[in-house]
């Protein structure tokens, strides 16, 4: 998809189009995040650090998954 580049201020800003935020599942005023890959950047609405912290929290917890189950009776 061909994006288009903009002047906002003194800033440049990208015009996504209606389709593209549908699919990404977001709308105005959401947060996208620009992830260096090696094919070039990713635009997603997922913030990395996030999926990284969760992934650990998920390691931990299962980990430790006797210890919660005691906690949880």
């Amino acid at each position: 998809m061909k994006l288009k580049l903009r002047a906002v201020g003194t800033s440049t800003g990208v015009l996504l189009p209606e389709e593209m935020l549908v699919r990404m599942k977001v709308k105005k005023d959401d947060t996208l995040f620009a992830v260096e890959t090696p094919e070039g950047y990713l635009l997603t609405p997922y913030d990395p650090n996030v999926e990284e912290q969760l992934a650990k929290g998920r390691e931990f917890m299962a980990k430790h998954r006797a210890a919660f189950r005691a906690l949880a009776k």
